[in-house]
Order: structure tokens, then C-alpha cells, then sequence
């Protein structure tokens, strides 16, 4: 009786992705959002930490730099100085234990100096009539004062005979007037003793602002609280979405064996883009219009992609493994940027409405998949922006990118758009679209190697993949499969007599 062969086991069914629910997506990106907020708290107590430990003066003032200040007129004065006058509740803050003394310093370069603080309605009483310049702005880069000129003559009596000041110091060299600061509404007077016009003095103001301890103290510990929420929303929404798919995977297996590519591509990215023959020859026109809910939405989705990138690197570098859950939502969220940029203006290449969804759909003309690894190098996420700067180079000239300034003469943010080679090949090709109906198919095929080139990067640099990205330009709307190997065989004998 013949043995029976041995039957060939099945192989084990391929596991699924994590699937992610509406809810699951929203406790991830809401948890990302609570942990930010939590990172900035830790970062505004941690400034308040450095700046109570570090740039207090010898006498416990945390001051400003001495800045010069000068007239021609009889007095300079600060606008009105509301200190919480009848706010409930808020008085805390002035009191000697919190905000503690003011201090105002001043250094004549003429003379001898006044420096006094008292009751706004007091001073303009005094100062009725009187010829001064008040402060309405200062810039401290480079320093310059913006004054208001108040016309009107001397004043009848020096400075120091009024007998309304709530702190004020006067004579030759250093003058420091002392405050308790209290609720109301405070002005700051800078005169000559004499009362004599061209006044012209060097000052600084401090405070003890006793309170910065506690506020710092505070703000770290509200921000690990809520850094800490925040990370338990990112890990059970990941993890929720890893067991619905572990639980899912054994009746998807066969599907997922079937789908799977015959022979491996030439890196674990795949890049696809189909180019659809009836393009509208005037929708791209508005297309950044079309696309602005997507827009919104994928801000969110980066927001949360960017910390879980980090919870990620920190598991890879102590486990050797990426969180299956993230890397599940995370290349959802490349795929749902893919699809809006291969409709938009990475590509142009569909007129087909993407879906808001981070799944695979593989009926749509834009897919992108990246094979999960199951072993990663503990110690590579530590260089991989390192490793990287040669692709990122590339990369930016591929996709360009913002530079943004500050003007600080007093005309607000700036920023300048550089257009990369991808704009600019796709805008060409929506013009020729526009009078010829039809994309060229080689800038299509051009424009798909600078989109796959950039994906790779993406892979490799969001710690996604090992393998370094090759610096090759796989042009075409699909990806390339790695050559076969040629199976070496035995050369065969000389043949029988």
C-alpha cells in the first residue's frame, strides 16, 4: 500500500490593518490635540522655571534692559497703568507675596533726576497745562521710543513738593523709586528735580514678581496631566483599532493573500497613480477650492500623525517593533494626503472626488501601501533625519515649501512661497489640459517619479521603514517590481554516446 503524501498545510491567513472607526480617529486626533496643549504647558512652565532661576539681578528683580530716554519738554510720563482697579478676584495679584515691589531706576546724563509713580489723576492735574511728552509705544529691536507730544508751558512747582506720590526717588546718579503695587490707575513720571526742560535719563524697570514659582510650578504640572490624558486617548483609540482588526484579520485573509502582489516592488513604498482620459480641461482651476474640507481635516490628521510618530519612535527604540495600530492610522493618513494630492496638484490626475477615509480603497485611481515590518533596528530612528539630509535636500526642491520672518519694525509676520518642481510641472500640464484637452502622458509618468520619490522619504524619515530610499526616478503610474533573479541551473554534460 502506497504512503500517502503528506498534504501541504494551508498558510497561515495575512493580518488585516487595524480597522478605524470614526470614533477611533477621533479619540486619536482629539488625543493629539490635548497632548499638544499639554506639550506647550510644559514648555511655558518650563521658560517661567528658567527665567525665575535665571535672570533675577542680584537683589531678587527680575529687570529689563536700561534703555535711554529723553525730551525736550519738562517731563516724560507712561500711558495710564490699570492695575485691576475693582476686578474681583484679581487683587492676588498684587499683593506683597505675589507680584511683590516695583522698582523703577533711573540714571540722569545731565543732572539731577525725578523718578515718581503716582495716581493717573493726580499726575494729569499736576501735569495740566504743562508741556511733556508721554509714551505710547516702545520697540526694543532696535530700541526707539514713540512719544505724544502734549503742549503747554512749565510747571508751576518742582516735582518733588507734591506730596501725591505713591513712590519716588530724585537726586544725582542712580535713583531707584520703590513701589508697592497696588490696584488703580498709575502713571510714571520721569522730570528733572528742578523742574527744568530737556530731560534725559537712562531706565530700567523690574519686579520681584514672587509669583513666577508657582505659575511655573503650575504650568508644569497641568501640562504632564494633560500631556498624560492625552497619550491615554492616542493609545486606547490605537489600540482599539488594533483589536477590531485582529479580530477581523482571519475572515479577510484569503482577500488579503489574493491581493497581495505576485513579485515584491522595488521598495516596500507603492506608489500608484492612475491618469484619467476625460479630465475636465478647466477644474483644476479650482480644485484648491474643492479641496479645502480635505485640507482641514488633514491638518488634524498631521497633528496626530506627528505624536504618533514620536510614541513610535520611542516604541522602535526600546522594543524593535512599530505599534501596528499607528502604523496603521498613519499610513491611512499618507494615503488620504496621496489621494487629495493626486487629485489636486500633485498630480492632477483624476477628476474623481477623493473619499474621506484613511482605508486603502483600492477602487479609487490613487492607492499607496506600505508593507508593515515586523523587526526594526533599535537604534536607527536615532540617525534617520541624520541619513536622511541628502533625500531632504532633493525632497524640498521636489515639493518646495514656506520661509517665514518677523518684521520687527512694526509690520507683522511675513512669509514667501517657493514653488517646487512638482507645482510647477503640474501647473504646465493644467495649461496645456486647458487649451488641448488632453495631459501629456510624459510629464504624467515625470510628475508620478517625483511623487513616488517623496513618498519613499516620507517612509523611511516617519520611521515607517529600514531600508534606505533608493536615488532612483521610477517614473510611470505604477511601481516598479524588483527584477527576478535569474535561478542559476547546472550546465548541462556532453551527450551520451
Amino acid at each position: 500500500m502506497a504512503a500517502e503524501t503528506p498534504s501541504t498545510p494551508p498558510p497561515p491567513p495575512a493580518r488585516s490593518g487595524a480597522r478605524w472607526s470614526v470614533g477611533h480617529i477621533l479619540l486619536v486626533v482629539f488625543g493629539s490635540i490635548v497632548a499638544l496643549l499639554g506639550v506647550a504647558l510644559l514648555g511655558a512652565g518650563g521658560t517661567a522655571l528658567w527665567v525665575d532661576l535665571t535672570q533675577r539681578d542680584d537683589d531678587g528683580y527680575l529687570t529689563t534692559p536700561t534703555e535711554p530716554f529723553e525730551t525736550e519738554t519738562y517731563a516724560i510720563t507712561s500711558e495710564s497703568i490699570d492695575l485691576l482697579e475693582g476686578g474681583e478676584g484679581g487683587e492676588w495679584l498684587l499683593t506683597e507675596g505675589v507680584l511683590g515691589k516695583v522698582r523703577i531706576t533711573g540714571e540722569s546724563t545731565g543732572g539731577d533726576v525725578f523718578i515718581g509713580i503716582g495716581a493717573t489723576e493726580q499726575v494729569d492735574v499736576y501735569l495740566e497745562g504743562v508741556e511733556h511728552d508721554e509714551v505710547r509705544d516702545i520697540d526694543f529691536e532696535p530700541f526707539s521710543v514713540d512719544y505724544r507730544r502734549i503742549p503747554g508751558g512749565e510747571p508751576a512747582e518742582p516735582p518733588g513738593e507734591q506730596d501725591f506720590w505713591a513712590a519716588s526717588a530724585s537726586g544725582s546718579g542712580r535713583q531707584s523709586a520703590l513701589w508697592e503695587a497696588e490696584s488703580g490707575d498709575w502713571t510714571i513720571v520721569l522730570m528733572n528735580t528742578d523742574g527744568s526742560p530737556g530731560v534725559a535719563a537712562d531706565v530700567s524697570a523690574g519686579a520681584e514678581a514672587d509669583f513666577l514659582l508657582w505659575l511655573a510650578i503650575g504650568l508644569l504640572a497641568a501640562g504632564a496631566l494633560i500631556l498624560a490624558g492625552g497619550v491615554t486617548m492616542i493609545v486606547f483609540g490605537a489600540r482599539g483599532a488594533s483589536a477590531r482588526g485582529a479580530v477581523a484579520a482571519p475572515a479577510e485573509g484569503a482577500a488579503a493573500v489574493a491581493a497581495a502582489p505576485a513579485r515584491p516592488t522595488v521598495y516596500p513604498a507603492a506608489v500608484r497613480g492612475e491618469l484619467d482620459p476625460d479630465l475636465s480641461r478647466w477644474l483644476w482651476v479650482v480644485k484648491w477650492i474643492l479641496v479645502i474640507p480635505h485640507y482641514i481635516v488633514l491638518a488634524f490628521l498631521w497633528l496626530a500623525f506627528t505624536i504618533l510618530t514620536v510614541v513610535a519612535f520611542f516604541a522602535i527604540l526600546f522594543t524593535g517593533r512599530y505599534p501596528r495600530g499607528i502604523f496603521d492610522f498613519n499610513l491611512g493618513v499618507l494615503r488620504w494626503t496621496w489621494r487629495v494630492g493626486f487629485y489636486s496638484y500633485s498630480a492632477l490626475g483624476t477628476d474623481r472626488y477623493p473619499p474621506f477615509s484613511l482605508g486603502e480603497e483600492p477602487d479609487y485611481p490613487a492607492t499607496l501601501h506600505i508593507d508593515y515590518p515586523e523587526r526594526l533596528s533599535h537604534w536607527l530612528p536615532l540617525v534617520k533625519w541624520l541619513l536622511a539630509i541628502p533625500h531632504l535636500i532633493l525632497v524640498g526642491i521636489f515639493v518646495g515649501g514656506w520661509g517665514w520672518g518677523w518684521d520687527w519694525d512694526g509690520a507683522g509676520a511675513w512669509g514667501i512661497g517657493i514653488a517646487g518642481l512638482v507645482g510647477i510641472l503640474v501647473v504646465i500640464a493644467g495649461f496645456v489640459l486647458l487649451f488641448t484637452g488632453r495631459y501629456p502622458p510624459s510629464l504624467f509618468d515625470f510628475t508620478l517619479g517625483l511623487d513616488r520619490w517623496v513618498v519613499r522619504v516620507a517612509a523611511y524619515v516617519s520611521l515607517m521603514r529600514d531600508e534606505y530610499p533608493p536615488f532612483r526616478l521610477d517614473m510611470g503610474p505604477a511601481e516598479p517590481a524588483e527584477p527576478e533573479r535569474p535561478v542559476s541551473r547546472p550546465e548541462a554534460g556532453p551527450p551520451a554516446p
